[in-house]
């Protein structure tokens, strides 16, 4: 039977959680396809079989300064398995499973000038505060009962930060060009796509609470870094985009915030690098209590600014909004 009423889609879209359990599948392919295509683009350039690439693969990983050209091969590993793992699936699930258009993405009107400069001055300004977290996360320690799954967890995080201490070790400005396009754009769009898009709106649906909701997607956003010693930043600084998401309704400002918090890294890196700076972002000097205060103060000043100011836009466009019904 036709529907009369040009107000009313039918959606046939599964209910949250099987929805989210297609998403997973769409991961997990996009998982495999991207490493299987990394160890052959990585063949292609090294010129080598796919078993020796193996080997690579290991060395690239537990010592990258031993391999030749090991810091590109390593963009390119960590660019294309990103975008399979991240990106694609997140917009085919979008665009096929929810039949959604990319601008659905973002619900709200476009903010106003200022929440984007706010955005912008917002993720600076966290720094400090979480440093705090930084601070207190790498001290976490296990009981004696667990002092073996403590060890395995401080030998990955060894691991991680040798791999990062050599990606952020570029003096180029070529080559902080490639780390501002692999490590912060695409990880800008690909996880705020697949954590606060469509995990984000998803739990929204299905809890009363989006509070809820939002820590709930930052605390997974922040697990599946597994490392196990920035969980508890990292879940902040998600938890930080998600509430930007949700008060502006905007998925670009999420972006914008995702994109500084690792651009201003690698920047302040390349500036330290090439010896126009002495400090070092990337060595986790405890910062004084008064910063750490104000930046507490000023970040609570900044969201409350940034949640008042996108009331009244998020207001308008609720009569706008179509229903769906689920079947």
């Amino acid at each position: 039977m036709q529907n009369s009423n040009p107000d009313l889609i039918v959606s046939r879209v599964p209910a949250t959680w099987g929805s989210l359990l297609v998403l997973i599948g769409f991961v997990l392919i996009g998982m495999a396809v991207g490493n299987i295509l990394a160890v052959m683009i990585l063949a292609l350039y090294f010129s080598t079989d796919a078993e020796s690439v193996t080997v690579l693969l290991n060395q690239l990983i537990t010592n990258p300064g031993k391999v030749k050209n090991g810091w590109y091969a390593l963009m390119v590993l960590q660019g294309v398995v990103h975008f399979f793992s991240y990106l694609l699936p997140s917009l085919l699930y979008w665009f096929y499973i929810e039949r959604r258009k990319i601008s659905q993405l973002s619900p709200g009107r476009t903010p106003a000038a200022q929440v984007w400069l706010l955005a912008f001055l917002l993720v600076l300004i966290f720094i400090p505060i979480n440093s705090k977290f930084i601070e207190w996360n790498a001290a976490m320690k296990l009981p004696d009962a667990l002092s073996g799954l403590e060890t395995w967890m401080r030998d990955k995080e060894d691991q991680l930060s040798v791999m990062t201490a050599f990606l952020t070790s570029y003096k180029s400005f070529g080559q902080l060009l490639i780390a501002l396009f692999v490590v912060t754009l695409l990880p800008a769009l690909g996880e705020e796509a697949l954590f606060r898009g469509v995990i984000q709106t998803k739990l929204t649906q299905q809890f009363t609470n989006p509070h809820v909701a939002i820590w709930v997607s930052a605390a997974i956003f922040s697990a599946i870094h597994f490392q196990f010693y920035g969980f508890l930043p990292r879940m902040m600084l998600g938890a930080l985009f998600g509430y930007l998401y949700f008060w502006t309704g905007n998925f670009w400002v999420a972006v914008l915030a995702h994109f500084v918090n690792n651009g201003f890294v690698l920047v302040m890196m390349y500036l330290h690098n090439i010896g126009i700076i002495k400090t070092n972002i990337e060595e986790t000097k405890s910062m004084s209590g008064v910063l750490v205060i104000s930046s507490l103060f000023l970040t609570i000043l900044v969201l409350n600014f940034i949640r008042q100011a996108s009331l009244p836009r998020k207001q308008a466009i609720r009569g706008d909004q179509q229903l769906v019904i689920k079947i």
